[in-house]
């Protein structure tokens, strides 16, 4: 399964924005973005001109880099996206908050996305009962995550669990800490969703 492997933090220079892949290093002042707040490469601290395609180019790669997607299955989540009724770029938010590598991490059983990929792929939660190890499963409202009860004693899932309160709960989902059991209330909307993200310049870039 192809991936990105290179330094996570190149990646949030490059989109001038702080992505969150470091997990709890990210609040410290070892992030990249605090020390070296410009694109790598010998050209990033010179002056660039950017077209109106690179504007919607950078902000394309920037949503894929936070979800952890390559090209190819964003492309397909924009095309379902515009099958769906309501708006083409929020209907696109609102599948990648429900991918359950991103439920697990926004309800506090990783650290970062990358982390909940893993951990999903290696069989450690259950959907309903049911163990998913497919990090690009769809949850749905009413559907109950849970840390399997052989994974309860790993000590990265306590400490995530203990850091969460940094990144805070949205609303949409319920966490029971002590059951290590997580639940999607409701679909997320687009005010759910804080990240800075302009999404109406992907839909351009895709509709050219």
């Amino acid at each position: 399964m192809a991936r990105y492997t290179g330094p996570s933090c190149r990646l949030c220079r490059r989109e001038n924005t702080e992505l969150g892949l470091k997990g709890e290093r990210c609040f410290t002042d070892k992030c990249a973005m605090k020390r070296r707040a410009y694109p790598p490469g010998q050209h990033g601290q010179g002056r660039t001109k950017v077209s109106e395609y690179g504007v919607q180019l950078r902000e394309k790669q920037k949503v894929r880099r936070i979800y952890g997607i390559l090209e190819k299955q964003f492309r397909g989540y924009f095309e379902k996206a515009e099958r769906m009724k309501g708006v083409t770029g929020e209907n696109l938010l609102v599948l990648l908050e429900s991918r359950l590598d991103n439920v697990v991490y926004r309800l506090g059983f990783a650290s970062t996305r990358t982390e909940a990929r893993q951990l999903v792929r290696h069989g450690h939660f259950t959907v309903n009962g049911r163990k998913v190890n497919i990090p690009s499963f769809i949850v749905k409202p009413g559907q109950v995550i849970e840390l399997r009860e052989k994974s309860r004693k790993v000590q990265v899932f306590n400490d995530s669990l203990d850091a969460v309160v940094r990144r805070g709960l949205p609303q949409w989902l319920e966490l029971e800490r002590d059951a290590f059991r997580g639940t999607m209330k409701v679909r997320p909307v687009r005010e759910d969703i804080t990240a800075p993200i302009q999404e109406h310049l992907i839909v351009e870039l895709y509709s050219k």
